[in-house]
């Protein structure tokens, strides 16, 4: 038996220190200080059986890399291992521990022990106590072409990722346990049409996250580019694909944050997007001319909708002809005669707070110059041989008929970007939006340059085509220096396509409630496959399939939309232009205008977001599970979404719902509607309303300690940028604080939203901490680092504390006291002070300053927070009927029958309610209103006569009571 064994060195020349090089690999020095160590390289071993190898690549103490084949020449232990496109990073250092007895392969976190006998592994993480056997995967079937691994379930219960493939039952909810994930088409990525959903993406990102009982865990990622079907029904788990080698990565972790990272690491960080892309685009299939986009952008401000771009479908171009080689499918040119002077209008709308993104496909009409140009140069998909002419494609020729770009050239997609695209940059567009990459249609037989080396097929190159449409646009960018940043929109993709800066959408999506509680449930996987930036055609791109009423339907898909999806684009098919798209046009328009105004408010939180997922690989909306793997009640929870660490949403997709359930992990949690505080052992809520002060709103929660930085966004807000129509500026620093006892922090990232600067530093970072003891807290926004163009040196700071249920009785800044006002109208016209707004908040703020300078907030709290009984006599009732009170403030539901608050009868005909956390030293108006019990009208049956009833709250405790009468 072959044994050998390699540890971390430590420069020395004594006994001594070769004794504590030993130790040191084994982590038990005692008395001594940890000891940096290098890593010892990549370090790789072979094992065979008859013809069959396995070679085992060592990356880390806690990533492995395998091949696998049934026959063929080994590529030997002294090269690294082929990888795919999919995989950015190559350079790993190796392990810091590494020993090989026989065929037990040992480093400081994992054994990976190879049976000769079949050439099953076994993976077992030695970080646990006890040891935890990961998995066991096995060859299946290595001399067919259909080929791949058995792998034992052993302790995982639940596994995420592997794409985008819509399931059908109309749920938000499921894991990929006890389902079977089938590839798209014949090839991998595809669309797929059912009855349900309509035609959606199916898209091969081959990446598999398993979790079990105790914070059992660990990551495979499957590094082919040939379809795949997972069948996780049974044990074992099967993997299946095509390919003359098999090549995976093992990913162990203490838990889900750590193993996405990993693969994160792996694949490639997504960079931080144009902060425009996280405003609202306005978008349908399609825009004629400039004057539609007009009309519908003018409708969007006319309302008092903020909006940041539109994108155009193929009428931009023009003149696509269905059954023709003269299509005009594949110029990226203009169609000037509805889309005239575009450089003029482009940089017009731009200076009007709006961007603008065109479409393109791959496909390119046989009659046009463009395939001609391309054909010469080699760099069209060839028909069956390299030396073959272009394929002509006429399967399902809605655009035309001609060829399609052969993406696996370098040189194609750099001449394609130069000639073709490079122009659309320059004349100022903020992104591609690129279609129908599957790619949808294609010649079975055709032939490319290839990805796989001395491979041609179709087979060989499918899956990966997106994925190199996007590097070549990346790469075209960073060739011609373009200072914008790289921001792409995209139906297809593989693993790794997130770091060329690609959001996904998930394609031509029907109008069904049942399509948006399955994107729900896709959006979760495509949060574990490494796709941060990721919606859907809001409303539903095919209204034919409409199921429910229409308005119904937007209003709960823009709802939930505008918490999750990037970007936020309504989309349909609307050629017969008698569709309506844009939210003021259709669904509730109070309800979008106010769900799209809280996305623009957490604008600076979701971007800080999007900097730590370039930074760190963190994800901007992953499921529970990510965050609360040990919580079986959200182990397949898609109905519920976190954003960030620290806010969850619970999303709506069903007919005539009015309120529902909302489950709250082990915590304390703040309703930031009512700041309500729950502290719940894992338990749910029951009957949230889902309508409040008139608007549907989704119930969310803040962690209790939660930091949220926020924008200041009122009806002149024109984009996320802080554009204004009265040409105000509003650049104060505004941050939501959810006080907790335990000190928690967030770090506030900014740049100048539009530039790829911050690559190289142009950054501002502010950090943000709250504590709360003995009554007082403390919230100090930290002195400002870094700096970017444009970024402001002084500026109003603004600190919104959600207190533990009191009030405060005194604010200092800095140990200075602020003064208080009584009413939000002079705390608003102050420069500094502050401000018991009721309800549990406080407001407190200081006037414009020096943004490096630190700014420490002291709320004196515990003071009681105002009350009042509630009185409405006279007020028989009917059948189904209940009496409510409504007033001009939140906690009286802002004259919102659907938000009253309810009375119970007590003296019947007379009904009374105390109603807690009202403004101190405040005038409050009131009314008694009859309202139907179920559903949550936005009508009353009556309203008290006469004038409104006036409450004069006092400083703190009991307002006593106030009555009202029919």
């Amino acid at each position: 038996m072959h044994t050998f064994t390699v540890r971390r060195r430590i420069a020395a020349s004594t006994a001594a220190a070769v004794a504590l090089t030993a130790l040191t690999a084994i982590g038990a020095v005692p008395g001594a200080e940890p000891v940096a160590a290098a890593p010892l390289g990549v370090q790789r071993a072979q094992f065979t059986l008859g013809s069959s190898y396995l070679i085992v690549e060592v990356l880390d103490d806690d990533l492995v890399h395998f091949e696998l084949a049934g026959g063929g020449t080994s590529p030997g232990t002294s090269s690294p291992l082929f990888t795919t496109p999919q995989v950015d990073k190559t350079d790993y250092a190796g392990p810091e521990v590494y020993s090989q007895t026989g065929s037990v392969i040992q480093t400081a976190d994992l054994r990976i022990e190879v049976d000769p006998a079949d050439l099953c592994l076994t993976a077992t993480d030695t970080t646990r106590t006890p040891e935890l056997v990961l998995h066991e995967a096995c060859p299946a079937d290595l001399d067919q072409a259909w080929k791949g691994l058995n792998i034992t379930k052993s302790a995982m219960e639940n596994a995420y990722g592997l794409g985008q493939q819509f399931f059908t039952g109309a749920s938000a909810d499921g894991d990929w346990v006890g389902r079977t994930r089938t590839p798209g088409g014949t090839y991998g990525n595809a669309m797929a049409f059912d009855a349900e959903n309509g035609p959606v993406g199916n898209t091969q990102i081959p990446v598999l996250f398993a979790v079990g009982d105790d914070s059992a865990n660990y990551g495979l990622f499957v590094d082919q580019l040939y379809k795949q079907e997972w069948n996780l029904t049974g044990d074992p788990w099967t993997m299946r694909t095509w390919g003359d080698q098999l090549r995976w990565y093992l990913m162990a972790g203490d838990d889900l944050p750590d193993l996405r990272e990993d693969y994160m690491e792996l694949t490639g960080k997504p960079p931080v997007p144009p902060k425009k892309a996280l405003g609202l685009w306005v978008s349908e299939f399609g825009y004629d001319s400039w004057g539609e986009v007009d009309n519908t952008i003018a409708g969007l401000r006319s309302a008092d909708f903020p909006v940041d771009g539109v994108m155009l479908d193929v009428q931009w171009f023009g003149g696509v002809t269905a059954n023709s080689d003269s299509t005009r499918m594949g110029t990226l040119d203009w169609d000037t005669t509805n889309f005239p002077t575009p450089a003029t209008k482009i940089a017009a709308l731009s200076a009007d707070g709006i961007g603008v993104i065109p479409i393109e496909e791959s496909y390119v009409g046989k009659n046009l110059p463009e395939h001609a140009a391309m054909a010469d140069d080699g760099y069209l998909v060839r028909s069956g041989c390299a030396t073959c002419a272009p394929v002509y494609l006429t399967g399902n020729p809605w655009w035309g008929k001609g060829g399609m770009i052969d993406w696996t050239q370098p040189a194609a997609g750099a001449t394609w970007h130069d000639e073709q695209r490079q122009h659309l940059i320059d004349e100022g567009v903020t992104g591609h939006w690129l279609d129908l990459g599957e790619p949808e249609m294609y010649d079975a037989d055709d032939w490319t340059a290839g990805v796989l080396p001395g491979k041609h097929a179709h087979a060989d190159y499918h899956n990966a085509y997106n994925l190199l449409w996007a590097q070549s646009i990346a790469d075209g960018y960073e060739r011609n220096e373009e200072e914008a940043r790289t921001f792409l929109l995209s139906r297809a993709a593989a693993g790794g396509i997130q770091r060329f800066g690609t959001a996904m959408w998930s394609a031509d999506i029907g109008s069904t409630i049942k399509a948006l509680a399955s994107q729900q449930n896709t959006q979760m996987h495509m949060s574990m496959s490494g796709i941060d930036y990721y919606g859907s055609d809001v409303g539903g791109f095919r209204r034919e399939m409409l199921d429910v009423d229409a308005d119904e339907l937007y209003t709960q898909w823009f709802a939930d939309s505008a918490w999750f999806d990037t970007p936020l684009r309504p989309h349909t098919e609307n050629l017969c232009n008698c569709l309506e798209t844009s939210p003021d046009a259709i669904g509730d328009e109070a309800s979008n205008r106010a769900n799209l105004v809280r996305r623009y408010e957490l604008a600076p939180y979701t971007y800080s977001l999007a900097h730590r997922a370039n930074l760190y690989g963190e994800p901007l909306a992953p499921p529970l599970v990510y965050y609360y793997q040990n919580d079986d009640n959200v182990r397949e929870m898609g109905h519920q979404k976190m954003l960030g660490r620290d806010l969850m949403v619970a999303i709506a997709a069903s007919e005539g719902e009015r309120e529902r359930d909302v489950y709250l992990p082990a915590g304390d949690w703040v309703d930031v509607h009512s700041n309500e505080r729950i502290s719940s052992n894992g338990e749910w809520i029951e009957d949230v309303p889902l309508w409040r002060n008139g608007v549907f709103t989704l119930p969310a929660y803040a962690r209790s300690g939660a930091i949220v930085p926020q924008a200041f966004v009122d009806a002149e807000t024109k984009d996320i940028t802080g554009k204004r129509s009265d040409t105000s500026v509003h650049d104060e620093q505004i941050t939501t604080v959810y006080a907790d006892g335990s000190s928690s922090s967030f770090t506030l990232y900014e740049d100048d939203g539009a530039s790829t600067a911050y690559e190289d530093g142009a950054v501002r970072t502010t950090a943000i901490s709250q504590s709360l003891s003995g009554g007082v807290a403390t919230v100090t926004v930290g002195g400002a680092s870094g700096t970017y163009s444009g970024a402001p040196s002084s500026r109003p700071t603004v600190v919104k504390l959600v207190t533990d249920g009191t009030q405060a009785s005194a604010v200092t800044l800095g140990g200075s006291a602020l003064t208080e006002y009584t009413s939000k109208a002079a705390f608003d016209a102050a420069s500094s002070g502050w401000y018991n707004a009721g309800g549990s908040l406080v407001m407190a703020k200081a006037a414009s300053s020096a943004v490096t300078s630190a700014k420490t907030f002291s709320f004196t709290l515990g003071e009681e927070a105002v009350w009042a009984t509630f009185a409405c006599e006279n007020a028989t009732t009917t059948l189904g009927q209940s009496v409510y009170v409504v007033g001009n403030i939140p906690q009286l539901g802002n004259w919102s029958p659907a938000s009253a608050v309810k009375l119970e009868p007590s003296g019947y005909p007379t009904w009374t309610g105390v109603v807690q956390g009202l403004p101190p030293s405040s005038a409050i108006e009131w009314k008694c209103i009859k309202r139907q019990e179920a559903g949550s009208p936005n009508t009353a049956d009556a309203w008290e006569p006469g004038g409104n009833n006036v409450l004069n709250t006092p400083p703190d405790g009991s307002a006593g009571i106030t009555t009202g009468a029919f």
